[in-house]
């Protein structure tokens, strides 16, 4: 291969949390090791890149969002590549590979990166390499490192074939035998993720970036006795392995401390996906008793005073900062507990070599440290391999030096993933288990990503309560574990539930002033609206709604607003309601027990079904424990308001152990009830999806 051949390739990324940014600098870190120029570019930067007149090979990294979207920054370009006057050439001399990122435990997968790469397709753009597509719900590492991998030798092939249609090669055997090489490649992208891995790691690439680590004293990583891998112990044998680790990121970021004093930026300046409003907590209620296995709180907000609008099955964000103590720890740890109230300028290295190094935006030019700690990162992020590959070389003890390496490395990914990924480690909980790691401030910034509002459905109706907002939500717990050492409450649920403690307990040692009111606590939020999950924009269609637990909580608006409704319209026919709804114990978490008894006597709600997985039952038969179970109990009845009625199905809540398994139960009623196979139903559901009257408001 000639060196000076010129081998530039444009590398666009879409990202909405920072994964396809952290990916694509490895692609450009990469790049420059295997003497390729990658043009690394935001997809939203289009000033400063053509698609139309590119030339070179493009390399697009992109996320998804939501139930499916492409990510906030992809808007724009998607919206311009989907313009209808397009002709069916216009991409007809780009040739690119796509890399898209997703979670399979949502419906939609890796809908982001299948959006462009078919537009793109129907453009007339050519796959110069395969598309992959990695799920974060088992490890993005398990597609991205092999497709990685093999982009190289895809990238030779296109350069290989430029040069010989310049008329620059003279060895056709060369020729030849890289392209059978790039042709493998692209074969071995229809194989398994753990296939890929074998056979890449066999191709021993000469020009490899990866740095190999030899094993060291077996005796510095563990005593005798640790038979079983943890955290911070490894085995045989990756223990003895010599270790692929990923190239250390380029530093970027300086931070200087400031004598003079001020004001911290205000928490608006932090967002930028809307206007935030400031609103007062108004009323606080605990909906389970105190032994239910999960405790949820109602909170109402008062929005009467500012311009803050919705509509029933929206969702908003509420921002929230990091758990007091942890900050506090963490400044501890870093040994920074003094200078929490200083001020710091955070500027990029002037002699920094990353490409396109800017101080993140979510990063404020000038604030105090604990401002930063508290309101910008996200000091529970899971670390991602290239953090670890940072923290490295701020560790000093070679067994946890060595461990790190191991965590980090192609050969750990299964420790990765169950010690890190799965056991939803964060930066503390490194810094406890390997305490000579001492990394600097600039690492964290450089690495941890933006602290992110947190999304609640609206469970009220505007209409029905007027300047009133409610939303339900259970308290997150993380308990101790064998690499978290104490346990932990979720970022947002844990401080909204200490926040409003004086509303729900308002007698417990607690003195307040004259009046005897507690102080009346206020959060910052804004908008995030749903343009689908929505009541029928006609009254009379009837439809079905599956929530259980606290996925019950949009359904509570659907009803509020359908009974102000037939308040105001006497005359307007209504469609029937239908609601499952299931919890653990009748008696314990039945959320919104006497509003659904009302709404069922006033005829807002027409059927209401619930079940109950965890009460034992002495009766004959045992009732149903799970609402898709009951589903299948009103078989016909769903199937005729789907089918016959031309009816919505909406369902909300937990993604892997409940939507799932009601979007099956669908296929099962409509099989069952059109007499055809399952793969008619399938399709069946998917029109009904497609037209938008089967939604889903879910999380994983």
């Amino acid at each position: 291969m000639c060196c000076d051949l010129k081998r530039r390739f444009l590398l666009l990324y879409a990202t909405q949390k920072g994964q396809a940014k952290a990916i694509a600098e490895e692609i450009w870190l990469q790049a420059g090791a295997r003497g390729f120029e990658a043009d690394m570019h935001c997809i939203s930067e289009m000033d400063k890149y053509n698609l139309e007149g590119e030339k070179d090979p493009v390399v697009i990294v992109i996320s998804t969002t939501g139930t499916g979207d492409p990510p906030d920054t992809a808007r724009k370009f998607v919206k311009k590549i989907q313009d209808k006057n397009l002709p069916p050439d216009h991409f007809a001399h780009l040739q690119y590979g796509l890399l898209g990122l997703g979670d399979s435990e949502y419906t939609f997968f890796c809908n982001g990166g299948k959006t462009v790469d078919r537009r793109l397709q129907e453009l007339g753009a050519q796959h110069f390499y395969d598309t992959g597509l990695a799920d974060d719900c088992v490890g993005l590492e398990l597609v991205v490192d092999p497709w990685i991998d093999g982009l190289w030798l895809a990238l030779k092939k296109v350069f290989l074939l430029q040069k010989e249609k310049e008329g620059m090669s003279n060895d056709v055997s060369a020729t030849s035998s890289a392209l059978s090489a790039a042709a493998l490649v692209g074969h071995e992208l229809n194989l398994s993720p753990e296939i890929q891995n074998l056979k890449l790691e066999d191709e021993g690439d000469a020009s490899s970036d990866v740095s190999s680590q030899k094993p060291v004293d077996i005796n510095l990583l563990a005593s005798a006795k640790d038979t079983e891998p943890s955290l911070v112990h490894s085995v045989p044998p990756i223990s003895q392995a010599a270790l692929n680790i990923p190239v250390l990121p380029q530093q970027y970021i300086e931070v200087q401390f400031q004598d003079t004093q001020g004001e911290n930026p205000h928490l608006s300046s932090l967002i930028s996906e809307g206007t935030t409003f400031k609103v007062p907590v108004t009323k606080a209620v605990q909906l389970t008793r105190e032994d239910a296995i999960k405790t949820a709180l109602l909170l109402e907000l008062n929005i009467a005073n500012t311009a803050f609008d919705y509509q029933p099955g929206d969702a908003f964000c509420v921002i929230c900062p990091n758990n007091v103590s942890e900050v506090e720890e963490l400044l501890h740890i870093l040994g920074l507990s003094q200078r929490g109230e200083c001020f710091v300028c955070v500027n990029v290295k002037q002699d920094t070599k990353k490409k396109g190094a800017a101080r993140p935006q979510h990063i404020p030019e000038r604030s105090t440290l604990r401002f930063i700690l508290t309101w910008c990162l996200e000091i529970r992020a899971i670390p991602k391999k290239a953090f670890l590959r940072a923290l490295v070389e701020c560790t000093s003890n070679a067994g946890e030096k060595r461990r790190l390496q191991e965590l980090c490395s192609r050969q750990g990914n299964a420790d990765y993933n169950r010690f890190i990924r799965e056991s939803n480690v964060c930066l503390l909980d490194l810094l406890h288990a390997f305490p000579s790691c001492k990394p600097s401030l600039n690492l964290l910034i450089e690495h941890l990503p933006k602290l992110q509002a947190r999304f609640y459905s609206v469970s009220s109706s505007n209409l029905y309560q007027p300047g009133k907002l409610s939303f339900v939500f259970n308290i997150v717990e993380f308990p101790a574990c064998p690499t978290r050492p104490v346990s932990r409450k979720g970022v947002c649920t844990g401080w909204l539930a200490e926040l409003v403690a004086p509303l729900l307990h308002p007698n417990k040692n607690t003195l307040y002033t004259k009046g005897g009111s507690p102080p009346t606590e206020e959060i910052s939020i804004f908008a995030r609206p749903n343009n689908t999950f929505h009541l029928p924009s006609d009254p009379s269609v009837p439809f079905v709604m599956v929530g259980p637990g606290t996925g019950i909580a949009p359904f509570i608006g659907f009803l509020q607003h359908r009974q102000k409704l037939r308040e105001e319209h006497a005359d307007w026919h209504f469609g029937d309601t239908w609601l499952f709804f299931g919890c653990r114990h009748h008696d314990r978490d039945y959320l919104f027990k006497d509003e659904l008894r009302c709404f069922l006597e006033s005829g807002t709600l027409t059927h209401l079904k619930v079940c109950f997985s965890r009460d034992s039952s002495t009766a004959e038969g045992a009732p149903p424990k799970y609402v898709q179970d009951v589903l299948r109990l009103y078989a016909k009845e769903v199937a005729r308001v789907l089918l016959k009625d031309s009816g919505y199905f909406y369902v909300c809540g937990d993604k892997k152990h409940m939507a799932d398994g009601v979007s099956d139960a669908v296929v099962d009623i409509l099989s069952m009830e059109m007499e055809v196979d399952k793969l008619e139903a399938m399709k069946m559901l998917a029109m009904l999806r497609e037209t938008k009257r089967y939604l889903q408001d879910v999380w994983s």
